[in-house]
């Protein structure tokens, strides 16, 4: 009792027990608001750990600063210091509860839209429960008013005053290491927000998005006009002309792009015991009305997905390291499609995701693009057993998209994410309709049942397409985004494909990931051309009649006769219907045998300098904001406060769009859109039963 009755002395007499209550005050409360008010889905012993205590060495580090102090400045240093600490987190409160993500640096100098869009509705985002963020200082305030704490106004050595921020940065580095070891890559392959406050802390988010913001700054602020000029200059010299005999073919019709999460090309085709894994995409790739590429590769790089939207939709490369969408979305200035699509041809867009709008800054990077509607995982009902990974399961996504698509005004353009066939592939039983396979490994042998899981969704999209009528009125797009299979996987890969010595050139080639483009009055057939994502967004605006000469884009028409067929890989490596080149290695791209002629390595070599320019100006112009610079006469530049993807004003917006003699809700007339889908994912029977 004597020392329980000692330490509370200690806590009112000593200016270390103030600073200790202010510390555990503000763990506590950060800790409460991490687990109520902000959705960081810590899994397993380690993230619940580190979601634990990781509010204590920022906490630590802050209010020590006011031990640094003299008497009683020591004190109201240390309260000012914790009520802009509660300021910060209740704003971060308010603004993941309307974006779903957390304040950036970026998103506060360069627009001033976070502080814009949520003065428009802070009254009706705004719960009592918020100024939990501001009880401790209120109550140390209220206790050093009342006199509860005697003031200590004894000098302390600096010895101890500095080992309090030096114990505090310990941690804050035991933190990391933790985090680094639970999650590889953490900081350099940044795709979620969310990520880094789980691990790390909302104090230290803080931080590496302010170090981030000032590295993008800077690069910015040395980029000149000059080399927007040289950038211009290279992708003069090397245009290609796209294919006359397919310009215009699809003009005025809607676009649907669907993105094939991790779904590499030899699943097309596959089987597995005597059964067809992905039986629908087989019909679509070997349709008359598809235009199909064999030799269709990736070229993400540590961006993954993010990388391959950012190909998609601006024809420009991801960076050497992180995530250009993570990094650049918020600031850049873009030409993307759907700005281009809105300006030249009068499209809406959208994009439909049963993911986490946060997961690759989709939801601040999807503005600079100038997409009309962004629906993420809040737009949609859901159970635990409906999410599966990153997000909705593919038939019940699907299946609730089709009332959105409905209210679309045609044309729109329309990209829909898929998740279901993403690692580590785990399907539930229920869902399980084709078997594993048998290779040993746990990672592989699920791919196929998620694969197939997914082709049975887009099965179900298909039919529902052509129930409505949109199937005539619409060019789909079917990508593979990237490799499903890493080369840590290639014994296992040697079984599934038959290859015994599989090797890094055998992974590179493996690369292939899928492009389809279908339209009921397409003249189609198997491509043989080598090309990428670069090359997807050149291809299709030719195919809806718009010119891209002139346009900053580093891909070409696929369809083009000129085209260079030369497929730059992020690493450097790279793929052409002749050499391949693997780390140090050069290969023949038909036999897999190693380049050993000294003509034929300079050949390699000449292109591997091509490679390297092309990929260097596409990073100059994302690193620099080069277009930003760009002002052609007929582009206006996106300006991102016109967008804000809040669920209740979209939805108001979206149903007003609906209203719309384009929109297929007003043609279908009494016919209800989503009545007209049909699934057999058993989530839903279920639910229909109950």
């Amino acid at each position: 009792m004597q020392k329980i009755k000692a330490f509370g002395t200690w806590l009112r007499t000593s200016k270390n027990g103030f600073f200790t209550l202010a510390v555990f005050g503000y763990w506590l409360k950060c800790y409460l608001i991490y687990l109520t008010k902000f959705t960081l889905g810590a899994t397993g012993p380690m993230q619940g750990f580190l979601l634990l205590i990781n509010p204590i060495p920022s906490g630590m580090l802050i209010l020590g600063l006011g031990m640094l102090m003299k008497g009683r400045k020591s004190y109201w240093t240390m309260l000012v210091l914790d009520f802009l600490l509660a300021t910060w987190l209740f704003a971060n409160i308010l603004y993941y509860r309307e974006f779903s993500n957390f304040l950036s640096f970026s998103l506060l100098q360069n627009s001033g839209s976070a502080s814009e869009n949520l003065g428009k509705s802070i009254a009706g985002i705004l719960k009592g429960s918020d100024f939990l963020a501001f009880v401790d200082p209120l109550i140390l305030l209220g206790l050093l008013l009342g006199k509860f704490f005697k003031m200590d106004l004894y000098a302390q050595s600096w010895k101890r005053k500095v080992a309090i921020e030096l114990t505090a940065l310990l941690l804050m580095g035991g933190n990391l290491l933790l985090a680094q070891k639970d999650r590889s890559g953490l900081l350099t392959r940044t795709f979620d927000n969310n990520y880094i406050v789980k691990y790390l802390g909302i104090n230290e988010y803080a931080l590496y998005d302010g170090i981030k913001t000032a590295q993008t700054n800077a690069q910015m602020a040395n980029a000149k006009v000059s080399d927007l000029s040289s950038v211009k200059k290279y992708l003069k010299a090397n245009y290609v002309q796209p294919n006359s005999a397919y310009t215009g073919v699809a003009k005025g019709k809607n676009v649907i792009v669907i993105h094939l999460e991790s779904f590499q090309q030899f699943l097309i085709g596959y089987k597995w015991k005597g059964k067809e894994v992905t039986p629908n995409l087989n019909k679509i790739y070997h349709s008359k009305h598809t235009l199909a590429f064999d030799n269709f590769f990736n070229q993400v790089g540590q961006g993954k997905t993010s990388d391959a939207e950012l190909m998609l939709e601006n024809s420009l490369f991801g960076v050497q390291s992180g995530s250009a969408m993570s990094t650049y979305g918020t600031s850049n200035t873009f030409e993307s499609m759907p700005a281009i699509l809105k300006q030249k041809g009068g499209y809406t867009s959208a994009v439909m995701h049963g993911g986490t709008g946060s997961f690759w800054n989709r939801n601040n990077a999807y503005k600079s693009f100038g997409y009309d509607y962004f629906a993420s995982l809040n737009y949609y009902q859901y159970q635990n057993s409906w999410y599966l990974g990153y997000g909705l399961k593919d038939k019940i996504f699907f299946q609730q998209s089709a009332k959105y698509i409905s209210e679309l005004p045609q044309p729109f353009y329309l990209k829909m994410i898929t998740v279901t066939n993403h690692y580590p592939y785990t399907l539930d039983k229920q869902n399980q309709s084709i078997k594993k396979t048998t290779t040993g490994d746990n990672t592989v042998d699920g791919y196929v049942q998620t694969a197939h899981y997914l082709d049975q969704a887009i099965g179900e999209f298909m039919t529902w397409l052509k129930k409505t009528g949109l199937d005539k009125k619409t060019l789909l797009v079917f990508y593979g985004d990237h490799y499903g299979i890493s080369n840590n996987h290639n014994e296992a890969m040697a079984q599934l494909t038959g290859k015994k010595n599989y090797g890094e050139f055998d992974d590179q080639q493996q690369q292939r990931v899928p492009l389809m483009f279908y339209s009921s009055n397409l003249k189609g057939g198997i491509k043989h051309t080598y090309g990428g994502e670069i090359d997807v967004m050149p291809t299709l605006l030719n195919l809806l009649g718009i010119k891209s000469k002139g346009l900053i884009l580093f891909g070409h028409d696929l369809l083009s006769k000129k085209n260079p067929q030369v497929v730059a890989q992020r690493n450097g490596n790279f793929i052409t219907p002749t050499y391949t080149k693997v780390g140090s290695s050069y290969y023949y791209t038909r036999t897999g045998k190693k380049v050993t002629g000294t003509k034929e390595k300079k050949a390699c070599r000449l292109i591997a300098n091509q490679v390297l320019t092309q990929l260097t100006l596409s990073d100059r112009v994302v690193t620099g904001n080069l277009l930003r610079f760009y002002h052609p006469s007929w582009f206006t530049p996106v300006k991102t406060s016109d967008y804000d993807y809040n669920k209740t004003d979209s939805l108001k917006k979206l149903a007003e769009a609906g209203k719309s003699k384009t929109s297929l809700k007003s043609q279908l007339g009494k016919k209800d859109a989503s009545s007209l889908y049909k699934t057999d994912a058993p989530e839903l029977k279920k639910t229909k039963t109950k």
